[in-house]
Formats: C-alpha cells, sequence, structure tokens
C-alpha cells in the first residue's frame, strides 16, 4: 500500500486498515520505526472531510514542534495551538495541545470536542509517570463516545491489557498493532575510562580484577584493595568518536547547566567544522536572531550558542527560548551540529536520530532522590541513536564509573524495554467537581470503576465488582469539600462552579480569588500572590534580595498568615525570593534586568510569566465579578509588556 510518496510497512497498513473500519488503533513500535505517518494518514485524511483532529503531546517542546511541522505541511490558517500559555486558531480542523489541555477540555464537555473524530495521543507511555499519569487516564475515560483515539509509544509489553481496557470504558474495538523490528539496529555500549568503548562484560570482569584479593609482600596477608577508578569524561568520549567517524552524536544529561558546561568545555579544545561549514551556520544563526527580537541577541545564552555552534557544537534544554531551540534543530538536521547536548526533552517525539547516543549518567534526579532510569526511558533515549538509510547500526553508550556501577541493575535496564503502561490514576479536586457538577451519582459510580487500575484489578468484571475502594474515596472528598461550602449534596455551590473551572491549585486560587481575601492588595501584591502559588522550585534556582517597600510585602504576609486555611498552604518563604523579580519587570519591563538577578534562564522566565497569565484567564473565565476580571486583565497587562513572543 503507498500513502503520499512512502510505501507503507506492513504495521502501517494494519494500523490504516483499522483506522478506516472506525476503529481506535494502539501502535506499539520501536523508536524511528514510522509510527508518525499513521498520525499524517489520520489528520490528512479527516482534514479533508473537514473533520478536526486533536493531537496530543506530552510536553509543551513537543507540541511546538509538531504545530511547526504540520503548519509547514498544512499551512498555518488549517492548524491550531493550545498550550495553556499559547492560544493560536483555536478553531482550526487540526488542533495540537498538551495532553493536560484535553484533559481539561473534555472534563468540562467543551463543545469543541463535539467537532473531533481521533485524538492522537503521542507518547502514550507517559499514563504510567506518576505524577502525571492520571492526564492521560483521565483523558480517554472522560472523552465523548464518538471519539476514536490513536495511541502511539515505544514497546509496551501490556498492549493488549491497555486495549482491552479502553474497549471496555469506551465500549469501541481497539486494535493493537505491534512492530518489533527496528529500522536501524540499536547496539548498547559503555564507556569507562581505563576500557574505552565496551561491552557490559568486559566493564564487568574489570569489576572483580579491580578488587582481586593479593598478599602484602612482607607480612602476606590477604587483603582486597579497589585501585583508584578515574572518572570518565565526556571530552574523551567525543574524541574517540570523531577519531572512528560515529559522529553526529548526541549526548544526553539531567542538567541543563551541564548541557551548557560540556558543550563549552568542548569548544575550548575541538572545532568539528570546516571553513565552508562554519560560514553556513554563522550566516545562518545571524538572519535567524535578525529575524527574532532584538532581546534575544543580547542573552548570554545566545551568545554561548552562537560560540559553540560555530564549531559545531549545540546545546538544547527546556530553558532555552523556543526561537533558539528551533536554531539548534534546524542546523542538527542540516548536518552541522555534530555533537548535540541535550536534556531528555530533546528525545521525547522529535524526530532527530543522530549515529550515537550517549548518556552522562544512567542516573538521574527525579525530584525526590537519585535513581537508574527504567528500561522505557533508557530505550526513549536510545532510539535516538541510528539513522534510517545511513546507518548500519545505531549505538547508545552510556558512561560508567566502575566504582559506583549496579551492574545487575544497568543489564536489566539496557537489554530490553520491559516496562508495562501502570494506572496512575487519582482523583483530583477538580475532577471530582466536574464530575458531581455534570454527572448524576450513578454515572459517577460507573467513572470511579473505569480507571485502569481498577481494570488491572479486576478484569472485566470491573463494572460487575461489589467492591470499589474509588466510592469511598470520592465520597470522603465530596465531604469535606462540603464542609469549605464548595458542594451541597450533588450540586455545586457557587464557590464549586468557580473552582470547577480552575485547574491547578484550585482550592487555594479560590479561597483567595472567589472571597473577599484579594481585594486589599493592589495589583503587584496580586501578581505576587499568583506567582507564590504557580513558581515550582528547583534545588538550583537562586535568587538576588530586593528593596521593595516592606508594606507592599507585609500585608501578603498578615493577611495569609491569618487566614484559617492559607497559612497551612502557602510557602511565604517564597515572597522574599520572587518578589524582587517580579518589583523589577513592574518597573521596567526588562528581561535582561531579570536575568542579572536569578539563575533562571529566559526561557523559564518567560515560561513561569505565561504560567500566570494562564491562570489570570482561568480566574478571569470562571467569575462573574467584573472587579476580579479588571483585576486580573491589570495583572496579565503588567506581564505581557515587553514580553518575548514565542515565535514558530
Amino acid at each position: 500500500m503507498q500513502y503520499k510518496t512512502f510505501v507503507l510497512d506492513r504495521f502501517q497498513e494494519e494500523a490504516v486498515h483499522a483506522i478506516e473500519s472506525n476503529a481506535s488503533v494502539l501502535v506499539s513500535a520501536p523508536t524511528g520505526s514510522g509510527k508518525t505517518l499513521i498520525a499524517d494518514y489520520i489528520i490528512n485524511r479527516d482534514i479533508q472531510e473537514k473533520k478536526c483532529v486533536i493531537y496530543t503531546a506530552p510536553i509543551k517542546a513537543l507540541s511546538n514542534q509538531k504545530y511547526r511541522d504540520f503548519c509547514r505541511d498544512y499551512g498555518h490558517e488549517n492548524v491550531g495551538i493550545l498550550t495553556g500559555d499559547v492560544v493560536i486558531n483555536p478553531n482550526a480542523m487540526i488542533l495540537v495541545m498538551t495532553t493536560e489541555v484535553y484533559r481539561n477540555m473534555v472534563l468540562v464537555n467543551d463543545p469543541l470536542v463535539e467537532q473531533v473524530s481521533y485524538v492522537i495521543f503521542d507518547e502514550i507511555h507517559f499514563i504510567s509517570d506518576p505524577d502525571r499519569g492520571h492526564i492521560w487516564e483521565e483523558s480517554i475515560i472522560f472523552s465523548p463516545t464518538h471519539v476514536r483515539m490513536l495511541f502511539l509509544s515505544a514497546t509496551i509489553p501490556n498492549a493488549n491489557e491497555f486495549a482491552f481496557w479502553v474497549e471496555l470504558v469506551k465500549g469501541h474495538q481497539v486494535v493493537v498493532v505491534r512492530h518489533d523490528h527496528r529500522p536501524v539496529p540499536l547496539a548498547s555500549l559503555f564507556f569507562d575510562a581505563d576500557l574505552g568503548i565496551t561491552i557490559l562484560q568486559q566493564i564487568k570482569k574489570q569489576i572483580e580484577l579491580d578488587t582481586y584479593p593479593h598478599y602484602d609482600q612482607f607480612n602476606k596477608r590477604k587483603r582486597h584493595a579497589k585501585q583508584f577508578i578515574k572518572t570518565p569524561s565526556h571530552i574523551d568520549l567525543i574524541k574517540d568518536l570523531n577519531n572512528t567517524k560515529n559522529l553526529p552524536a548526541i549526548y544526553f544529561t539531567f542538567s541543563r547547566s551541564s548541557t551548557v558546561e560540556k558543550a563549552k568545555h568542548l569548544a575550548q579544545t575541538h572545532d568539528f567544522l570546516n571553513p565552508q561549514e562554519r560560514h553556513t551556520v554563522v550566516s545562518f544563526v545571524a538572519d535567524e536572531l535578525e529575524r527574532s527580537d532584538e532581546q534575544i541577541k543580547r542573552f548570554d545564552s545566545t551568545q554561548v550558542l552562537r560560540m559553540t555552534l560555530a564549531k559545531g557544537i549545540g546545546i538544547h534544554h527546556a530553558g532555552l527560548l523556543p526561537k533558539l531551540k528551533d536554531i539548534v534543530e534546524q542546523l542538527f538536521a542540516m548536518g552541522l551540529i555534530k555533537v548535540l547536548y541535550a536534556t531528555e526533552t530533546f528525545a521525547v517525539g522529535i524526530n532527530m536520530p543522530a549515529k550515537v547516543v550517549c548518556f552522562d549518567s544512567l542516573e538521574k534526579y527525579d525530584g525526590r532522590g537519585f535513581r537508574y532510569l527504567n528500561s522505557k526511558e533508557y530505550f526513549q533515549l536510545a532510539g535516538r541513536a541510528g539513522r534510517r538509510g545511513i546507518d548500519k547500526e545505531g549505538k547508545a553508550i552510556a558512561m560508567i564509573n566502575r566504582r559506583f556501577a549496579d551492574i545487575k541493575k544497568i543489564q536489566h535496564i539496557t537489554s530490553k524495554d520491559v516496562e508495562p503502561l501502570k494506572s496512575q490514576f487519582k482523583l483530583s479536586i477538580n475532577t471530582i467537581l466536574n464530575m458531581i457538577h455534570r454527572h448524576n451519582p450513578q454515572t459517577i459510580e460507573i467513572i470511579l470503576r473505569s480507571s485502569f487500575e481498577f481494570y488491572q484489578k479486576y478484569g472485566a468484571k470491573a463494572f460487575h465488582e461489589k467492591k470499589n475502594p474509588y466510592k469511598d474515596l470520592f465520597e470522603r472528598k465530596r465531604k469535606n469539600l462540603e464542609k469549605l461550602g464548595f458542594v451541597q449534596g450533588y450540586t455545586l455551590t457557587k464557590k464549586g462552579l468557580f473552582a470547577a473551572q480552575i485547574f491547578f491549585e484550585e482550592l487555594l486560587i479560590t479561597e483567595i480569588f472567589f472571597e473577599n481575601f484579594y481585594k486589599d492588595l493592589n495589583d503587584f501584591q496580586t501578581l505576587v500572590l499568583l506567582a507564590i502559588l504557580l513558581y515550582e522550585p528547583r534545588r538550583s534556582d537562586k535568587f538576588e534580595k530586593g528593596n521593595e517597600d516592606v508594606n507592599d510585602l507585609d500585608i501578603i504576609y498578615h493577611k495569609i498568615k491569618n487566614h484559617h486555611i492559607l497559612y497551612k498552604k502557602i510557602h511565604l518563604d517564597r515572597v522574599e525570593k520572587l518578589a524582587p523579580l517580579l518589583s523589577a519587570w513592574f518597573k521596567t519591563a526588562n528581561l535582561p534586568k531579570l536575568l542579572e538577578m536569578t539563575n533562571l534562564l529566559e526561557g523559564d522566565i518567560i515560561r513561569f510569566f505565561r504560567q500566570i497569565i494562564d491562570m489570570s484567564t482561568q480566574i478571569k473565565g470562571a467569575t462573574e465579578d467584573q472587579e476580579l476580571r479588571d483585576r486580573m486583565d491589570n495583572v496579565i497587562g503588567i506581564l505581557n509588556r515587553g514580553l518575548i513572543e514565542v515565535e514558530f
């Protein structure tokens, strides 16, 4: 079967036939095997029939990239994007959005969803994410029955179980399409400071030699002594890859600052471009920046990137502005970046393979502590190794420090993708409020039996099982909401109706803005209050202390400390951190000035401001109070003044 200029592989044909029979489809296939062509088939078919298709992605970076791709293929007039902080052409036939936005739409019965034929869930394995997985589960449960779904993922061991669950809760066929063959075989290798690029078995043997018993020549006592073991260097690995003609390479590290430091370090000693290539890169970057906001040229990150790119070395992480990431992606696609230092967001859906993928470590900090990657995370990143039609084999090379390596875990992670999909269902306040508002108790009972976890426990008997622990949990939470004045029985109060339209920290936002709490505050204090609610701290964040009028902040401290709920829930230390930054913006709307006051990157600051704008828009849409609407307009106006537009 041929589609456009492509001759479809067998698994792609199977998926197309299932789509034509009006089934939902789960495609489980290795990275780089052509899963996205199936999504393209749906979009191309349905746009001709004037049907709306939604494409959802787990991260905004992937949403932004897909928006650009679809605009190129189908025209800007036919494509829209909704990511919370960016809304463009929301009535388009092709809508790109984060999964959170889609979940919010189906939860509140947004009329737009009635026009949707298919929803594409890219990277569906995110349903197993402990913090965000419930978003995917709720998106499926609350989708209207007429909507069909295309689920895309790398290998899923329990694909049939997942498909049977969707069939049970949605009442239509879900076809599983498997494809186990990687178009480019993958070799999992390792880099040791002494052994160089090697296999795990050789490292295991070396570890045994490191601790080999020997005898003191004088007293003949047996003793074990580990030799001094050097930490492997990324410079040495890249040097080896360059000497053996194994570039381009993507070097994954789980720290933004590490991507920058390593790129600068490599650029001190290596230049991978010839004069003609360097001229092309320098001219391309200059032309792209000339068409962008003037402020971008002055950022330190821009200057560092210009320096490294001129030597064939790239940097890619979520803290960079979209424009800078786009420049890097284009140069990488042109073959003018030989070594790209990137965080893991580069591997999610972005179809840019390299000859070799390197891991700075197989351990990462996940917000709670350091842990080894699971097999799905490893293969998500390793899957970028090997270019179809170019390389006979892709190589994934992980840095190993023999002194600390857990060989058994590493072997388990890198041998095969064995992580099944797991339910992370939870009953958020917003979900409970919308269930009460839009469904009767009998329907709620059915919804509470519809989770993937419930199916994993009880299988096809889920809707007939007498036990339902979720019902008890729901009732406890409903009664608590009743005490707080959000519900009366199975009816929302005005306070509850307000909270049902807020999708983050709904209880706190409602306590502040539905009641009269905010009315004693001015625009700046309101901005500070929203900021401390939305700020998500990282351990490395640093802020300069400011000289704000003490009275401006004292009223916030006083009101929060004297509130019966807020004093327990709000982190007051964030006021001191964030107020100077916000005050500087309030007075000058100068982003370079803000960058002097914090180690947050410009992309982080802009994203943070857009999150506050998004929340202000939610509050404005939830209230009938004109004074509050005006206040939110003022906050939005303050933040929008001088803010760099997201460029596509």
